[in-house]
């Protein structure tokens, strides 16, 4: 991730699902940002499903919880659909705040190079970056970030 801990938070607006628009000043003061690679995909559902899960222990701290990816919004909202997501998932489709996050990167598979979101997580607390987590493995992090909210 190429933003830091303690650093201003990048500005967005967004589109989310349920024909919501996702931004710092739509949000409450602290908010959590998931970035993923790709809706519907296997670790990708079980991420938003464990998010999903936690998203009243979220409330109950007055935190809202953002997924965001790079996909298009009729992805997004059948994803939220099939998966009875109630959280806005955010379209980037343009990849400016993916970038500006720092987790928009060169990955490989079978040899080949191709440019996708690294899976992270940011924790922002009034405009400043509070947490990071990059690299996420998606087993129990949904309860590692609420853990984080103290």
């Amino acid at each position: 991730m190429s933003v830091e801990t303690g650093a201003k938070a990048p500005s967005f607006s967004l589109p989310a699902t349920g024909g919501r628009t996702v931004s710092p000043e739509t949000l409450a003061k602290t908010y959590v940002l998931y970035f993923y690679p790709k809706a519907d995909t296997s670790g990708c559902t079980k991420e938003a499903q464990q998010f999903q899960a936690l998203t009243a222990e979220f409330e109950k701290h007055g935190v809202p919880v953002v997924g965001v990816s790079r996909d298009a919004m009729p992805a997004l909202e059948k994803f939220a659909a099939k998966y009875s997501l109630t959280f806005p998932l955010a379209s980037d489709a343009e990849g400016a705040l993916t970038k500006a996050y720092g987790v928009w990167v060169e990955k490989s598979m079978y040899g080949k190079k191709y440019m996708g979101i690294e899976r992270s997580t940011v924790l922002v607390r009034d405009g400043k970056i509070a947490q990071m987590w990059p690299k996420v493995k998606v087993d129990g992090h949904a309860a590692e970030v609420l853990a984080a909210l103290g």
